[in-house]
C-alpha cells in the first residue's frame, strides 16, 4: 500500500481543513464503523484518549459508540485542559451522550475490556514514551485484550517505524488520510501495528507517494 511522511500528511490535513472541512468527527465516525463491524454492541470499550488530535478522534469513537449501546469507558490521563480546539469539543461530546473519564494514567478497575482503543499520540509522537506514558502502555499490552491503534500505534515514531519505548501491540491500526511510512517498512512499527487499514476520510494524497516509502 502506499505510504507518506508525515509532513505530507499534515500538509493534506491542513488543507482539508482549510477547505472546512471537518475531519475530526469523521475519524470518529470510520472509528465507530471499524468497531461495530467486528464486535457486537454488548462488548466492553477502553477508549484512551491522549493530549492531542488523535485523542480527540478516540472521544468521537467513543461518543458514538456509547450512543449505541456499547459499554464505554474512556480514559484522558492529561485531563480535558490541555486538548486542541477540536479534541475539546470531542471531549464535549463525550460528556453530552453520557460518558465519564478518568483523569490520570492508569485504567479502571475490573475486569479487561473486550477491546481498546489507542487513540493516545497517533502519527504525533517524536519522543521516548515517559515513564507515565510507558507504564499505561505496559498495562494496556499485559491485559492482552485486542487493541485498535488510530493512526499508529503509541510508542511508535509514525515516520521511521521505530520504537519510542515499548510501543502498544495492536491486533488492527486504523489509519486515517494515509498510512505512514512507519508502517510500511519492515521493523518495529509494522510489527507493533498488526492488521493495517486506512480510511481516507475523502481527503486527496499526493499521485506519487513519499519516495523514501
Amino acid at each position: 500500500m502506499p505510504s507518506y511522511s508525515v509532513p505530507q500528511i499534515r500538509l493534506a490535513e491542513q488543507r482539508a481543513l482549510a477547505s472546512g472541512r471537518a475531519l475530526m468527527p469523521l475519524a470518529g465516525a470510520a472509528a465507530a464503523a471499524f468497531v461495530t463491524a467486528r464486535f457486537p454492541a454488548t462488548a466492553s470499550i477502553l477508549a484512551l484518549a491522549g493530549p492531542g488530535n488523535n485523542g480527540g478522534d478516540a472521544l468521537e469513537a467513543a461518543a458514538l459508540l456509547l450512543r449505541q449501546g456499547f459499554d464505554v469507558h474512556v480514559v484522558l490521563p492529561s485531563g480535558p485542559a490541555r486538548l486542541p480546539a477540536d479534541a475539546a469539543r470531542a471531549w464535549t461530546g463525550w460528556l453530552a451522550a453520557g460518558g465519564q473519564a478518568r483523569t490520570h494514567a492508569a485504567l479502571p478497575p475490573g475486569p479487561p475490556p473486550d477491546l481498546v482503543i489507542d487513540g493516545l499520540f497517533g502519527i504525533g509522537l517524536n519522543r521516548p514514551l515517559d515513564a507515565s506514558w510507558q507504564s499505561l502502555v505496559d498495562a494496556v499490552n499485559a491485559m492482552h485484550t485486542p487493541v485498535l491503534a488510530l493512526d499508529v500505534p503509541s510508542g511508535i515514531d509514525a515516520d521511521s517505524g521505530a520504537a519510542l519505548g515499548r510501543p502498544i501491540r495492536a491486533r488492527w491500526t486504523l489509519s486515517f488520510i494515509a498510512t505512514s511510512r512507519g508502517l510500511a517498512r519492515p521493523g518495529p512499527g509494522r510489527d507493533a501495528a498488526g492488521e493495517c487499514h486506512v480510511d481516507t476520510l475523502g481527503v486527496a494524497m499526493p499521485a506519487e507517494p513519499d519516495p523514501q516509502s
